[in-house]
């Protein structure tokens, strides 16, 4: 298995790979993504900005996410709970747009995704982990429960959509 930053030529596979995770999620019964995001726009700038990262095993592109290491606005304001390294604090990397390929479920990929966003926000001297999801996608939940992530509250998207928020103490 292989973490490297996504180039432009991954653009295509990309959005397969999220088209792929819609319908996943739509089988769930929520609208998280359903709307065409994360939209080719979203992939580029991404991926212009260096924060996108591709899962590949045997060069074969199964999974990706994306990491912001900047403060995530959204994460300002938390409600139903708090952040556990506090509400104030920027002390953390953000894990956004995570999406693994149904063919490669099980191989270890959202550890090998964790572990990776650990590594990194260590590298930056940060002490946390935030993501956030839609209330409904209870794949996603447990698998940040299984890895150790805590509910701290709701957030709100920039739409005024709600999502749990979850956060994990690195150290």
């Amino acid at each position: 298995m292989d973490i490297r930053k996504s180039a432009h030529s991954d653009t295509g596979s990309l959005l397969a790979l999220f088209d792929e995770a819609r319908k996943t999620i739509a089988q769930l019964g929520i609208d998280q993504w359903q709307n065409g995001y994360p939209s080719l726009a979203v992939v580029s700038e991404d991926i212009s900005l260096e924060r996108s990262y591709t899962v590949n095993i045997d060069s074969q592109l199964c999974g990706t996410f994306v990491l912001i290491d900047n403060g995530e606005p959204t994460y300002d304001k938390i409600y139903e709970g708090n952040w556990k390294t506090g509400n104030e604090s920027q002390d953390y990397v953000a894990i956004h747009r995570v999406a693994v390929s149904v063919a490669v479920r099980g191989k270890g990929i959202s550890t090998a995704i964790i572990n990776y966003a650990e590594a990194h926000a260590r590298a930056l001297g940060r002490t946390a982990l935030r993501i956030d999801t839609h209330k409904g996608n209870i794949v996603m939940r447990r698998m940040l429960e299984k890895h150790g992530f805590e509910y701290s509250g709701v957030i709100y998207l920039e739409d005024g959509n709600p999502r749990v928020a979850y956060e994990k103490i690195i150290k």
